[in-house]
């Protein structure tokens, strides 16, 4: 159905700052021309990456956030991302302005007409010299600026073609690129990315019904983590998956979040060339966190917790890659 989850977001009030942090903290990868900030598009993003190559890791971190100026190339947008605060619960730690999805142009365009037969809610943002593709958003119109789940779920989806992101062939090869010269401790990709639903089978039921997107596999039951868990592939193998989780018990780790928090956004997890040297890279850096030495959630793998409070709420793991 889709191609890529284009990027493991996190809407903050200074992307700036968080991409800094994420480099000084983590080590992940930036430069100058992987910030986006438009005149007419008032926001600033920042496409991080953990591995250079985005044929190896095409999912990048993005640290995004709207600045308090009239938005010419798109008016609705803060009145939108606004709407996606409100959903999400305003002091939530970790919110999204969206999950970007991308795929082929072919599959964007039956998508669109999908969306436009079963006469669901979305919205295209006017292209613009800055930003000349499509964009669309779903749960929301243009007379209606303000998301509802009805559509995705609550998963707060945007679409886009992936043929604007101007990926190396090489992305697209079978099998699929693998990191070269690789050192104890180099990030190799993002391998998924969790979002906590209230319920699960109520999320999978929309996304199959309005969107005929399905998880790869059965849901799984992770009774450790107490959580319920869908994953949905990408046709990139080298993308980062997106894991649809609903707490089975209020005293796990997720279900603590969702009750102290609300739904949305959860982990990014990278996978790692030796974690264990991973952990001595953070504790370098003076980055907290927690070893597990066997995590359900990685097949009964070790684990790394980065500690939220070190990234001011952004939770992030590592696993052996």
């Amino acid at each position: 159905m889709f191609e890529l989850l284009m990027s493991a977001d996190m809407m903050v009030s200074d992307p700036d700052a968080m991409a800094e942090l994420l480099v000084t903290k983590l080590g992940i990868h930036k430069h100058e021309r992987w910030r986006q900030a438009f005149a007419d598009h008032p926001y600033i993003a920042h496409f991080l990456r953990v591995h250079k190559s985005l044929a190896v890791s095409p999912t990048r971190v993005e640290p995004q956030g709207h600045l308090d100026k009239p938005n010419l190339g798109d008016p609705m947008f803060h009145e939108f991302l606004e709407s996606l605060k409100d959903f999400q619960g305003r002091h939530r730690p970790m919110l999204t302005h969206s999950i970007v999805l991308a795929t082929h142009s072919a599959k964007f365009d039956a998508l669109m007409e999908k969306l436009m037969r079963r006469r669901l809610r979305f919205r295209m943002a006017q292209r613009t010299p800055a930003m000349p593709f499509d964009r669309m958003w779903m749960g929301v119109t243009p007379e209606d600026p303000h998301y509802e789940p009805s559509v995705d779920g609550g998963l707060c989806i945007e679409v886009m073609p992936i043929e604007p992101l101007q990926l190396p062939p090489e992305t697209f090869a079978v099998p699929a690129p693998a990191p070269r010269d690789l050192k104890p401790g180099d990030m190799v990709r993002v391998s998924s990315r969790g979002f906590l639903v209230r319920n699960l089978d109520e999320t999978l039921r929309r996304c199959s019904a309005n969107l005929d997107w399905e998880p790869h596999g059965q849901v799984e039951v992770l009774e450790k983590e107490g959580y319920r868990r869908a994953t949905m592939e990408f046709s990139l193998p080298n993308s980062a998956t997106l894991d649809v989780i609903e707490a089975t018990r209020w005293n796990g780790d997720a279900g603590t979040y969702v009750n102290s928090w609300g739904p949305g956004p959860y982990y990014v997890r990278i996978a790692v060339n030796d974690l264990k040297a991973k952990a001595e890279d953070l504790r370098s850096r003076g980055t907290n966190f927690a070893w597990i030495d066997e995590c359900q959630a990685v097949d009964g793998k070790s684990l790394i917790r980065v500690d939220p409070a070190d990234l001011q709420g952004q939770l992030f793991e590592f696993e052996e890659a």
